[in-house]
């Protein structure tokens, strides 16, 4: 069981009370994941002016929606394909802006450093995400790994809250590339083992 599955189980009730919640007002599934977008969209606007700690509370905030949007379609009992689908884009766009409001900080105080663990952790994090849906392209499993999109958020957030973004670019730069050579570790294995009970 990966750390995300644990943290959604050991959550799972405060979950559905925010699901329940939502639900009772209104709002759909669909539109909590916009809303989590545009929360991120506004955090990273306040990232790319230099204010890290508000933008940290706000990408803090938002994070906890990722999950929301499930919970809320598992207690309606109208998951849907579009559903799933549109959550993943959303967290990709969320997680590129977050990054983005990060380089134009980095480049507006001319750090180089910043600027190119910027781009490491985006390739990182974007290669996380394609090679899980890569693989299931395919038939293949890969959803190991040591920094998924949850373990990426508990990095980043409190990195910004802390006023501390190096030090959480520089884990998510690293371990997100390691996440994913781990998975594409993972489908060579796979392929080999059904290469060699073909014969």
């Amino acid at each position: 069981m990966s750390f995300s599955d644990t943290l959604r189980i050991l959550s799972k009730n405060l979950l559905d009370s925010l699901g329940h919640f939502f639900i009772k007002l209104g709002i759909t599934p669909n539109a909590i994941t916009v809303i989590g977008v545009i929360g991120n969209i506004i955090a990273s606007v306040c990232i790319a002016a230099g204010q890290i700690l508000l933008g940290g509370i706000l990408v803090l905030i938002m994070g906890p929606l990722d999950a929301v949007d499930g919970t809320m379609a598992r207690l309606r009992g109208d998951t849907s394909a579009f559903g799933s689908f549109l959550d993943s884009i959303a967290d990709r766009y969320s997680e590129l802006f977050i990054l983005g409001g990060l380089l134009i900080y980095f480049l507006r105080s001319m750090n180089l450093l910043g600027c190119i663990l910027v781009y490491l952790a985006a390739s990182g994090s974007v290669l996380v995400s394609y090679t899980r849906a890569k693989a299931e392209s395919v038939g293949l499993k890969a959803k190991s790994g040591l920094l998924t999109r949850v373990e990426r958020y508990l990095v980043i957030a409190p990195s910004l809250i802390i006023q501390q973004p190096l030090i959480g670019l520089w884990i998510v730069a690293i371990f997100g590339n390691l996440t994913a050579l781990q998975r594409i570790w993972e489908v060579f294995n796979q392929v080999q083992i059904l290469i060699n009970e073909r014969d």
